[in-house]
């Protein structure tokens, strides 16, 4: 199954006369930009348009491929790059996921950009009102490139924004005897395995923006983006810098929730080991007076009540010592 959709502007207007068979002659024109957005299950749809458009081989291998990583390739006739968008949603359990993560990959070329998308889940839309905000046509197709990056850097600090505050929901849940050890232990395990894909897509997209932003032949950039691009790529290392505290933070509370675990381990002996000396006294004095040979006060009230005393008052000092000890 595939699904082409795409937009056209001419001299600053968009257009409806928007058709796939035309796309070339649309790039050929003087004052015309064009959008192309494909949605493909196959890749048979963005082959015919690499060889009407002239588009590297191996650019459009890697846009259908199952897994590739985000990144920037620079040709004569135009730039390629993959990056990720990622959402956010509640998990279902300790042990899923609660990141989407879906893959964008785009040819830029002198008056259009071509978008390829192995999910729908990504908001095209937004990318259509970011361009319209920057001021749509009047700076080319470096402003429709900025919306869509704009775009994703904004679902990644979302979703930065979303593990720091699970983070900090776990700090908070380690020094409470209420949440289970064991729950602890996926939230925080499942945690970690989202911070270690979230940072696959992030810590690349430096590369990405800073080749897009520098790579003005092919795209014709305007200078007068290059504060926007600015803007956009010290987003992408405030994302990038807080993935790596997070990293921090998450490896902290693992070793922290491992520590407050001995640390209670410990306590547990303790208390096991004073309630046994303590114990032990009784069993030792019954013990003594049980035995089969003649000894003072053999069945005798004196005794009996020798006996009971002397348990009485040596586990009354053990228990005020271990007590003061912090034992028991």
């Amino acid at each position: 199954m595939s699904d082409v959709q795409g937009r056209v502007w001419r001299n600053g207007e968009p257009q409806d006369d928007f058709e796939f068979s035309k796309i070339s002659d649309y790039l050929a024109e003087t004052g015309t930009l064009l959008w192309t957005d494909v949605y493909a299950s196959d890749h048979a749809i963005l082959k015919d348009l690499a060889h009407e458009l002239g588009l590297n081989e191996w650019a459009v291998e890697d846009a259908v491929a199952e897994s590739e990583r985000t990144k920037v390739t620079v040709y004569s006739t135009h730039t390629f790059f993959t990056v990720y968008s990622v959402d956010t949603h509640e998990a279902q359990s300790d042990t899923d996921s609660a990141l989407a993560i879906h893959r964008i990959s785009g040819f830029v070329l002198p008056q259009g950009l071509i978008t390829v998308r192995l999910s729908p889940d990504f908001d095209i839309d937004a990318v259509s009102e970011r361009f319209d905000e920057l001021g749509g046509q009047e700076f080319g197709v470096g402003a429709l490139v900025h919306g869509l990056l704009d775009t994703v850097v904004d679902g990644h600090f979302s979703a930065v924004q979303y593990l720091d505050d699970a983070i900090e929901e776990i700090e908070d849940a380690l020094f409470s005897d209420s949440m289970p050890r064991g729950g602890l232990q996926r939230m925080t395990f499942q945690l970690r395995k989202d911070l270690v894909h979230l940072r696959r897509v992030v810590l690349p997209m430096r590369e990405v923006v800073n080749s897009i932003q520098h790579r003005r032949l092919d795209a014709r950039m305007s200078a007068e983006l290059d504060p926007r691009y600015a803007d956009l790529y010290d987003h992408v290392l405030r994302a990038s810098e807080w993935t790596e505290s997070l990293r921090d933070m998450i490896t902290t509370v693992f070793e922290t929730n491992l520590s407050l675990q001995d640390a209670r381990l410990n306590m547990v002996m303790k208390k096991l080991t004073g309630w046994a000396a303590i114990i032990a006294v009784p069993t030792a004095i019954t013990g003594f007076y049980g035995q089969n040979v003649i000894y003072p006060g053999i069945e005798t009230v004196t005794g009996f009540v020798t006996s009971s005393v002397l348990i009485v008052l040596l586990v009354a000092i053990l228990y005020v010592t271990f007590k003061r000890r912090d034992w028991l």
